[in-house]
């Protein structure tokens, strides 16, 4: 590396930001005319309707900026599953957008800049913006008072980046994210039928991926309200199948099993030893569109 470890430990900590617990997305304007892609590539434009109007009146040519799209409770924090149930009108208009990127501006790739020249330019185009896309603020300091005052507030944790780095795309770029609690995608291979619980479903089953494998991880209570919870269960029974797609040899009774299609965002607060989820929670689903990265056991 071509500065010192000391040197790049400084940069590290110099900017940080919350890390927004919502779908990663990109806002292409180009005269007027809003495009809103999720990580995947897939146009979401028309699930976002206040993001993309907001977008409109930025008053500059062709923009592209990278963001995150959230919907934020009364104490200013993100939550995720209003932001499900918001998608595609469900909800209403709840979702906004963090915008930390910018990639083009006036038709100029700034993404070889560094970090500090391309938040200039991005802090200079949402200047004046209060409405559903604001500037992810960043907080230079010491990146370990940071974490500690985010994971007092309830927030989900913290990203850092060094201040010289250029933007890269992928999941592989020089964002370091640090989490208060852990909150990982995994792949819903069944549900327990319930009698007593909203629309039947006790808890839901779940499993990462090891290879070409999906590996039982353990449950889930869905912690839905009704609305949600007829949504989920008509959406699982669609791809009901007999056969589990996991290696199962729990106790747990009148099981029905489903395609690996459908992925929850799970928050939790460790492993036991035996590679089971503990105190697990439910937060929603992801969408196949938005690209999420199912937990890999390796």
């Amino acid at each position: 590396m071509r500065s010192s470890s000391r040197a790049r430990r400084s940069a590290l900590i110099g900017f940080t930001r919350s890390k927004w617990d919502g779908y990663r997305i990109a806002v292409h304007l180009n005269n007027g005319n809003v495009r809103i892609l999720t990580r995947g590539g897939h146009d979401w434009t028309h699930r976002f309707p206040a993001i993309e109007a907001d977008a409109k009146r930025l008053g500059v040519g062709s923009p592209i900026l990278d963001g995150e799209a959230v919907v934020l409770d009364e104490q200013g924090r993100p939550d995720f599953g209003q932001l499900q149930q918001s998608l595609g009108g469900r909800g209403g208009k709840l979702n906004s957008g963090a915008a930390f990127d910018l990639l083009y501006f006036d038709g100029h790739d700034i993404r070889s800049l560094e970090l500090t020249a391309q938040r200039y330019f991005l802090r200079s185009l949402l200047k004046n913006e209060q409405g559903a896309i604001r500037l992810s603020e960043g907080i230079e300091g010491d990146g370990r008072e940071i974490f500690a005052a985010a994971c007092e507030h309830g927030l989900e944790g913290i990203i850092a980046k060094y201040k010289d780095s250029p933007y890269r795309s992928g999941r592989l770029g020089e964002w370091v994210k640090v989490k208060c609690v852990q909150s990982d995608s995994f792949m819903i291979v069944g549900y327990e039928h319930s009698l007593s619980a909203r629309a039947g479903i006790g808890s839901l089953l779940l499993a990462a991926r090891k290879g070409n494998d999906w590996i039982y991880v353990g449950n889930v209570g869905t912690g839905s309200n009704e609305s949600s919870a007829e949504y989920l269960r008509k959406t699982l029974d669609r791809i009901k199948r007999k056969t589990p797609p996991i290696k199962y040899s729990g106790r747990r009774k009148n099981l029905v099993w489903v395609q690996p299609t459908l992925i929850a965002e799970i928050e939790y607060r460790a492993w036991t030893r035996d590679g089971k989820l503990r105190h697990a929670s439910y937060k929603g689903l992801r969408e196949v569109q938005d690209n999420a990265a199912v937990y890999d056991l390796g």
